[in-house]
């Protein structure tokens, strides 16, 4: 998979690509993320990418000229590699606070691409003509305002790779993470069985696998419904997993 990344800003992401899992990868070929610099697809010597924003008020809009450009220029690499089709079917991600909430489900999604571009906003944001006709997906990562586009950028490419074939050392380890099925995970311990005053719950040390995956599978249920009760109304649930919701609520 080939993640082109188009920022103001490439020094903010150089470093952390290269670190720990997602460094590996890139390291391995399993994935391949580029940096491109919008400022070097500005139209005059001064390499303007924002001016004011028409009807007045506070900040700099990054103009579309730059954008537009630096996205056909990724496409026409794409075009040219790949075909008409794969040009045409690249997700182009507006990273924006007003963008839809990214998932683990719409980082699925994304995974399934072999192209992927997206783009970092700075300042008050971008113009609207850059969501209306060059955008085709805007995503957040929170109800929250950053600086810039590049943390969230960095949030989706690590949440996309290590979806991807290899990148993780157990595949399985996908299976068993927060919301792989719409759940929160278990919790979960290792060595020493006691530290301090507390002890690992006895069924983990039992070696009874069906009843260690019934715990897990009510442990999840049970911080699920605690910490993220909205999360239950879209997951998968059998009959004993209702049966035992129910035997919770009836017990607050």
């Amino acid at each position: 998979m080939r993640i082109h990344i188009l920022t103001l800003f490439p020094e903010i992401l150089q470093g952390p690509l290269q670190a720990s899992l997602l460094g590996r990868a890139i390291g391995q070929g399993l994935v391949d993320v580029r940096l491109c610099n919008i400022r070097d697809y500005a139209l005059d010597k001064h390499k303007t990418v924002d001016d004011k924003t028409y009807g007045g008020g506070p900040g700099m809009l990054m103009k579309p000229e730059p954008l537009f450009a630096a996205v056909e220029a990724v496409q026409a690499v794409v075009r040219a590699e790949r075909g008409e089709e794969a040009a045409r079917a690249m997700p182009v991600v507006l990273l924006s606070p007003q963008g839809r909430l990214f998932t683990q489900q719409l980082a699925r999604g994304l995974a399934q691409h072999p192209e992927l571009v997206l783009l970092c906003g700075r300042y008050e944001g971008v113009d609207e003509r850059v969501r209306e006709h060059l955008a085709t997906m805007e995503l957040s990562i929170g109800d929250y305002v950053l600086s810039g586009g590049e943390p969230a950028a960095f949030v989706v490419v690590d949440a996309v790779a290590r979806l991807l074939p290899g990148v993780l050392g157990n595949e399985a380890s996908l299976q068993e993470d927060s919301l792989a099925t719409g759940l929160l995970q278990y919790p979960q311990y290792t060595r020493p069985p006691q530290f301090r005053d507390w002890k690992v719950p006895e069924i983990l040390l039992s070696g009874n696998h069906p009843q260690v995956a019934r715990w897990r599978r009510q442990q999840s249920l049970l911080r699920t419904s605690q910490q993220r009760p909205d999360l239950l109304e879209q997951a998968v649930l059998t009959a004993k997993d209702l049966q035992f919701l129910e035997e919770l609520r009836g017990a607050s």
